[in-house]
């Protein structure tokens, strides 16, 4: 039997394939920049090349530290090239840990913006982690070698490797919500599994023109960028979120894909210029945290059958909530998407039915293959069903319904135990939202002398209010164990840049509060 030569199997081929036959069409908008599939291709093949150059090998670690722009896609999308693993490193982060994660990966590189760069030489801390690895900065930096003069040097033809599918492509580190941040790995063949399933569930094609707002190291991102790549589409990459400039680069380069976080759909709704014109999006995820059931309604009044729920984690779980069926079950995350299955299991491990809480597990050929040099946490996260497979362990607390829709109650780690009862933060906040004085709220358990646990409420007012007010507003339309027992004011609440509520933060402020 003969047997073909296959192509386009991972990411490079893919690249290298839009570079041949979408070579004149555009893959990149950052800015004044434009570049055509073909042209960006070459880029990545100078990225790749050059790293290769450098003595580096495949499956090799190299520290992403920048800000959003051309530079930063090319090396990401270069590495990929090459058969390298990029680490893209949360610029809001602590240089303590910043320097912890790049230890802890033990690249042999490290990319960075010119200002990142500085940072890092600036710390004794990040700058000791940094000895011994190759530097490279988009501007002068002493020291460091200049991005654009370290791509040049290299050939601009495809580079002669063949990554494997089980080679990691990238490791992405936990937000540090729950502790010490992890390496999240992910393989070429896993990501390409990813991007394909999630393509499918999120609505996107060859003329998908995605407008990319958050950091290029999270993986809100990276849904956007390897979704748009699959396709070969085109990505308008900002540097920033900018509310009033979304509705701009809505209208001015036909933007037809986005992913946000809630937050940041409050936002553009608040700016939206003209709430009669058409809105001309025809998918927008929103991912990172909970999408509360009013401000879907009207997202989906303003923007008609293109706002995507989607319920994830990085460690590769995913579900999506298909706009057209979102009517009656707005507080919904969906069904999950192909590649992925979930149950529901009890604190003894046991499958709950329909309509009972417990912890979501889940499976799927693109769940990670374990956190970066962690056998421990690995452990931990797993469950090993009756029939030996092992499953991922999320962390968040949900139920399906009987037509198949999971629901997501909470988190595990942030459900109060007051009296012996079981209280889910997500239940009291998706209350609290419905108040025209407040504007961002998170619920946490405060010390009860009688309870064990109470449940305070940390609210972001838009008006003066009375506390006690919002208080006994609330705690009338809430169950007698759910009841607040204080509201707090506060200025604004920590969230990482995906908008994910730092909980362990606010419990750590208010931790000596204790209540009768």
């Amino acid at each position: 039997m003969t047997t073909f030569t296959r192509s386009g199997d991972l990411f490079s081929d893919v690249f290298r394939l839009h570079g041949k036959w979408r070579r004149t069409r555009e893959a990149v908008i950052c800015g004044d920049q434009r570049l055509t599939w073909g042209d960006f291709n070459t880029r990545l093949n100078h990225v790749a090349n050059a790293a290769l150059v450098d003595g580096l090998a495949p499956g090799d670690r190299v520290i992403v530290l920048m800000s959003n722009g051309l530079e930063m896609l090319e090396t990401l999308f270069g590495l990929i090239k090459a058969g390298l693993t990029s680490v893209p490193l949360n610029l809001s982060v602590s240089d303590e840990a910043i320097a912890g994660m790049i230890r802890d990966a033990d690249a042999r590189l490290v990319v960075c913006t010119e200002e990142q760069a500085r940072r890092l030489e600036a710390d004794s801390d990040t700058r000791e982690a940094i000895a011994g690895l190759g530097k490279v900065s988009v501007g002068t930096v002493r020291g460091w070698r200049d991005f654009r003069s370290w791509c040049g040097a290299a050939s601009g033809t495809e580079p002669r490797t063949s990554p494997a599918g089980d080679l990691p492509m990238n490791i992405i580190y936990s937000s540090g919500t729950t502790g010490v941040p992890k390496g999240i790995v992910h393989t070429q063949a896993g990501r390409r599994d990813w991007a394909g399933d999630l393509a499918v569930a999120l609505r996107y094609h060859g003329s998908a023109r995605s407008l990319v707002t958050i950091g290029l190291y999270s993986n809100i991102s990276w849904v956007t960028m390897l979704c748009t790549a699959l396709a070969g589409g085109t990505l308008v990459i900002e540097p920033a979120f900018d509310a009033g400039r979304f509705w701009r680069l809505c209208r001015d380069e036909l933007i037809t894909h986005s992913s946000m976080v809630p937050l940041q759909l409050q936002k553009i709704m608040e700016a939206d210029p003209d709430p009669s014109a058409p809105a001309p999006l025809q998918a927008i995820m929103s991912a990172g945290s909970p999408l509360h059931a009013d401000l879907k309604a009207r997202l989906l009044d303003r923007f008609g059958p293109a706002i995507i729920e989607l319920y994830g984690l990085t460690e590769g779980v995913i579900t999506t909530l298909d706009p057209e069926y979102a009517g009656g079950r707005m507080a919904s995350v969906g069904h999950p998407i192909f590649g992925t299955d979930i149950v529901v299991l009890d604190d003894h491990d046991k499958e709950v039915a329909p309509g009972e809480p417990g912890e979501i597990v889940a499976t799927g050929r693109f769940v990670m293959p374990g956190y970066w040099r962690r056998p421990g946490p690995t452990d931990e996260a797993s469950w090993t069903a009756p029939d030996g497979t092992v499953w991922l362990r999320t962390g968040d607390i949900g139920y399906v319904d009987p037509e198949g829709y999971l629901f997501i109650v909470d988190r595990k780690k942030d459900m109060i135990l007051s009296g012996g009862q079981n209280i889910y933060p997500q239940d009291i906040e998706a209350q609290l939202v419905r108040h025209s004085a407040v504007e961002d709220v998170a619920v946490i358990g405060a010390v009860s002398r009688k309870w064990g646990e109470t449940p305070l409420a940390l609210v972001v007012a838009r008006e003066k209010v009375d506390p006690d007010e919002i208080t006994a507003w609330c705690n009338a339309r809430l169950g007698k164990q759910q009841r607040l027992a204080d509201v707090k004011f506060v200025d604004e609440l920590p969230r990482n840049p995906n908008g994910k509520l730092l909980k362990r933060e606010l419990r750590e402020i208010f931790k000596d509060l204790i209540y009768d």
